[in-house]
């Protein structure tokens, strides 16, 4: 069997999470787990569904790198077609609207009205947006993306935004990402994150659904 070379790469990294997917979940689980027949609940089908939405709304333009249990992980190469400005914003705009679009739909269709199933309206979303450079390389016949702007990318995932947002949802866009991308700042609230074995990083918050 033949192994692809590693290529090196630059451009932006994109994570979109769906907050609250774990603690619901396992709710979910518990409440539903002396029921007597096999359906499977509805909530596993709106996750299903979350994560699919999310994909058809960033892909394109960005390239689906893996799902990461309720994280969907996208990049793009240099010279990709990638938004730039307002328009990578509008981008993750579109995402959250049909992110919602879909939660607030599931009301009408579910038959489980129990209290757990019912605080599927918590569910939110955050986008982490970086750009760097990254390794991709063929890993047990998986295509994977590495390097250190990649563990940077995923370590923002825990980071103060949601103070900033009061736990709202929100794109967390690194500095690096806002000038290359051009994105503008001036509605964006300024964050500095520090993390072991990294410089400290330099961010900006928008906040999603403000309308």
């Amino acid at each position: 069997m033949s192994v692809q070379a590693p290529v090196r790469a630059s451009g932006p990294l994109l994570l979109a999470d769906i907050s609250g997917y774990t603690s619901f979940l396992q709710s979910v689980a518990v409440a539903h787990a002396d029921d007597t027949d096999a359906r499977i609940p509805e909530a596993y089908g709106l996750m299903s569904s979350l994560l699919d939405g999310i994909v058809e709304r960033v892909v394109p333009p960005f390239t689906l790198s893996k799902l990461e249990g309720d994280a969907v992980f996208a990049f793009a190469a240099d010279g990709d077609p990638i938004p730039t400005g307002e328009a990578l914003l509008a981008c993750t705009e579109a995402c959250y609207a049909e992110f919602r679009r879909r939660v607030d739909g599931a009301a009408e269709i579910w038959s489980c009205s129990c209290g757990v199933c019912s605080r599927r309206d918590l569910l939110d979303l955050k986008f982490i947006l970086h750009a760097g450079s990254f390794i991709v390389q063929s890993i047990a016949g998986n295509r994977e993306l590495v390097g250190p702007d990649v563990v940077m990318a995923h370590r923002l995932l825990k980071s103060a935004a949601a103070t900033v947002t009061d736990g709202k949802a929100y794109v967390l866009m690194t500095a690096a990402a806002a000038e290359r991308y051009e994105v503008p700042t001036d509605d964006a609230v300024a964050l500095r994150e520090t993390y072991d074995h990294y410089e400290p990083i330099d961010c900006w918050v928008y906040r999603l659904g403000a309308a």
